[in-house]
């Protein structure tokens, strides 16, 4: 039976509504690693390198990251600059540095153990109203809901119109299964990952299908503007060893991470060519190859120690293609 209304449906549809979609998150989940246990730790991890960051690209970090920092007391003995170089290559590097001030406060005021509800993880750097409900109903049972872009595209189309903010949680908070809240969300977030697709969607294989006043009549988007930007920089070896300059404390930008001198464009023929994108913006990044530096400041680092320095992704990106790693 359909819902009366897509925000207060009726208790035995909401009733089908929760068993379906569990049933099918049960039959059809991915198996990643951060679903085999719900210690708070992990939980916390990967909801943190997941934000903006695809599950394709995170697995592989969450491995090492977990190699480097197998414990919160581990993590937060760790120098930030340790904590950057395991993170290098998520980019968004402020939540890297969050993640170590909130271990460090958990080990530092809560004798290493996490808190266990919504409200007190929300106490903690960098944690929101999204990764608290995450952490707090995955890791501890915590009947909160959670919303997320894919979550808040289920419920807009389920309820066929667009939202506010405040109306999306409400209704999370409604459809949400008390007995079963982590796995709730996680099929919400799952269905909206594989099944209601930004585009396309694949309404024929949804289990909430009956419940849906959308049906797969796409939302208009929204066209993202992207910025594009040529930039060069210079590649100087000498003696096995890279010339790289560290970016400033106070920068607004990934602050304190290393990377290659950046230069004004050149006559100079580029030894090679390769595309990154940050945010809104496209480079086009050209690199220039040099004996010696030619006057250009910044510190020679041996190749030895580049695995261990905190780089940016684009750096990693370009000495991978020279062949420096």
């Amino acid at each position: 039976m359909p819902m009366k209304s897509a925000l207060l449906p009726s208790a035995g549809s909401l009733g089908d509504l929760r068993e379906t979609l569990l049933a099918w998150y049960d039959a059809n989940r991915r198996d990643l690693p951060w679903r085999r246990n719900h210690d708070p730790y992990l939980v916390w991890l990967s909801e943190v390198m997941l934000q903006q960051t695809r599950v394709a690209a995170v697995v592989e970090h969450y491995r090492r990251f977990l190699e480097r920092f197998p414990t919160l007391q581990k993590l937060a003995r760790a120098r930030e600059a340790s904590v950057l170089t395991a993170w290098s290559g998520l980019g968004y590097y402020r939540r890297a540095r969050m993640l170590h001030a909130a271990a460090k406060k958990i080990v530092r005021e809560h004798e290493g153990n996490f808190p266990a509800s919504a409200q007190r993880l929300r106490e903690l750097p960098g944690i929101g109203r999204y990764t608290s409900a995450a952490i707090a109903s995955i890791a501890f049972g915590e009947a909160v809901a959670v919303v997320d872009g894919n979550v808040e595209r289920v419920l807009q189309r389920v309820a066929g119109k667009e939202l506010s903010e405040k109306t999306a949680w409400h209704m999370a908070e409604t459809l949400l299964d008390p007995q079963r809240p982590g796995d709730f969300n996680q099929a919400m977030m799952e269905l909206g990952a594989l099944v209601c697709l930004p585009r396309q969607p694949m309404c024929l294989a949804c289990p909430l299908l009956e419940w849906c006043l959308t049906r797969g009549e796409a939302r208009k988007a929204k066209k993202e503007v992207r910025h594009k930007r040529e930039v060069y920089y210079v590649l100087s070896r000498r003696n096995g060893s890279v010339l790289l300059t560290q970016r400033s404390a106070d920068a607004s930008l990934m602050p304190g991470m290393w990377e290659l001198p950046e230069i004004a464009g050149c006559a100079s023929h580029p030894q090679f060519t390769l595309r990154h994108s940050i945010t809104g913006t496209d480079y086009t990044v050209r690199v220039v190859e040099r004996v010696q530096s030619h006057g250009t400041r910044g510190e020679w680092m041996e190749k030895s120690r580049l695995s261990r320095l905190p780089l940016t992704g684009l750096a990693r990106k370009i000495l991978r293609r020279a062949q420096v790693f």
